[in-house]
C-alpha cells in the first residue's frame, strides 16, 4: 500500500473515534449529520466492547462491515477508480471487481481502527444547497503532534440515501489514488490480472495483524 493509501486509512477511521460527536439519526438526514452519526455510533460500540478495544480481529471486522461500509459506496467508488476499464470489462468482471475492492476498504478501515488511540476530528460548516445531491464534507484530524490533518469526504444520493464514495487526506482523493493502481495493473494483465493483484493483496492482509502497516 502506497504512504497516502496508508495515511488515508488512518487518517479516515479516526472519524469514528471522535468522541465530540453526538448526532442521532433523523429523518431526511444531511449528508454532515450523516457522517458524525456514524462516528457516534461506532464509538458507542467501541466503548460497550472490550474485546474490540483490545483488537479482536472478528470484532473490528464486523464492526466496519456492519458499522461504516454501509454507508460507503463500494460500486461507485469500484467504478471510478477503474476509470475508462470499467466500460469494458463484464459484468462478471465488474462484479468481481467491486467485491474485492470492498474487500480492502474492509481491511483498510479495520487495520485503521486498531491503530487510533487519543485523536479527535473537528467538522467544518456545510457549503451548498438542501438540493445538492454531491456534496463534500470538510474535517480535520487533531493530533497530539503535529499538524492538524485534511480529511474532507464526497457523497452522493441516491435512493437509498447519502453514501460515502471518495475520501480527502491532505489534498490526495483516495479514488484518484487508486486509479493510478488500477490503470497500471491493467495495462500488465489486464481487468482480470487486477483482480488477481487484489485477490492476492486481500489473502495477504487476510493473514497479517490488523496493526501490521500494509505495505
Amino acid at each position: 500500500m502506497k504512504p497516502v493509501m496508508q495515511l488515508f486509512a488512518a487518517a479516515a477511521a479516526t472519524v469514528v473515534f471522535s468522541t465530540s460527536v453526538i448526532a442521532a439519526p433523523v429523518a431526511n438526514e444531511a449528508p454532515d449529520a450523516l457522517v458524525k452519526r456514524i462516528s457516534a455510533d461506532v464509538i458507542d460500540s467501541v466503548k460497550a466492547d472490550k474485546d474490540i478495544q483490545a483488537g479482536n480481529r472478528s470484532k473490528i471486522m464486523d464492526l466496519v462491515n456492519s458499522k461504516i461500509l454501509p454507508y460507503v459506496d463500494a460500486p461507485k467508488m469500484t467504478q471510478q477508480a477503474a476509470g475508462r476499464h470499467w466500460r469494458t470489462a463484464t459484468p462478471e468482471q465488474q462484479q468481481k471487481l467491486t467485491q474485492e475492492f470492498r474487500t480492502l476498504l474492509v481491511y483498510t478501515y479495520a487495520g485503521a481502527l486498531s491503530t487510533i488511540k487519543n485523536e479527535t476530528v473537528e467538522f467544518k460548516p456545510m457549503r451548498g444547497s438542501p438540493t445538492d445531491t454531491d456534496v463534500e464534507v470538510r474535517s480535520q484530524v487533531n493530533v497530539s503532534r503535529g499538524e492538524p490533518i485534511t480529511l474532507n469526504y464526497r457523497l452522493s444520493k441516491g435512493d437509498q440515501g447519502w453514501k460515502i464514495y471518495d475520501v480527502n487526506v491532505l489534498g490526495a482523493w483516495l479514488v484518484e489514488t487508486y486509479k493510478s493502481t488500477f490503470n497500471s495493473e491493467i495495462s500488465k494483465g489486464g481487468v482480470d490480472g487486477l483482480i488477481k493483484r487484489l485477490v492476492d493483496r486481500n489473502a495477504q492482509l487476510a493473514s497479517k495483524p490488523l496493526a501490521t502497516p500494509a505495505k
